[in-house]
């Protein structure tokens, strides 16, 4: 079957897309307002975008109301975050995270989630993350009016828990108990398939 999306309401194409890319890794955003509150979460449409500059690209959505959700606010405010991998072990308080609330509420404060300071120089990020990249904010790019913003943000520093370095010469990581996404559910990683 061929889809033609000129045909389809948006909300069937994002079923479509979200559905058919997979797995979608999931950024699980920490930035903070110019008010001092910290912000976090999740985003699964995500990716690397380049090595050089290293830069990453996180499409984030518009509140309900038409404001912009408050991870792109607070970065074009404050030009820093905090991109988590998160585990399986997170994924109650990453879900949870999700939940729209107005911008002087914290989802760590309003769903209990413990932080740690990894890296002064940006946002704090959950408690027993193994995987962060500490990132500024570069650009975004106009989709033609679209209600979502693709914005680029560029790596300066990335934090692995040596837990699962694997060999530090050959920058060799495990990356077990890490989430995707895959249309509206979650899945962990499974085993590497060796050929």
């Amino acid at each position: 079957m061929i889809y033609n999306l000129d045909n389809l309401e948006k909300t069937d194409i994002y079923k479509l897309m979200s559905n058919l890319v997979i797995p979608r890794p999931i950024a699980w955003i920490s930035t903070k307002s110019k008010e001092d509150i910290l912000n976090i979460a999740p985003f699964s449409y995500f990716t690397p975008l380049s090595s050089s500059p290293a830069t990453m690209l996180i499409s984030i959505g518009h509140k309900p109301s038409g404001e912009p959700k408050d991870t792109l606010k607070n970065l074009r405010d404050t030009k820093k975050c905090s991109i988590v991998i998160a585990t399986t072990k997170q994924l109650q308080n990453m879900h949870s995270s999700a939940t729209p609330l107005e911008h002087n509420i914290s989802e760590f404060k309003e769903f209990n989630i413990e932080t740690t300071s990894i890296n002064k120089n940006y946002p704090d990020i959950p408690k027993n993350s193994k995987i962060a990249f500490f990132c500024e904010y570069l650009q975004e790019v106009d989709l033609k009016g679209s209600k979502t913003i693709p914005t680029i943000v560029e790596v300066k520093e990335i934090f692995v828990d040596d837990s699962l370095v694997l060999d530090k010469q050959k920058v060799r990581v495990s990356f077990k108990d890490t989430i995707a996404r895959v249309g509206a559910s979650y899945f962990s990683l499974g085993d590497e398939l060796i050929i």
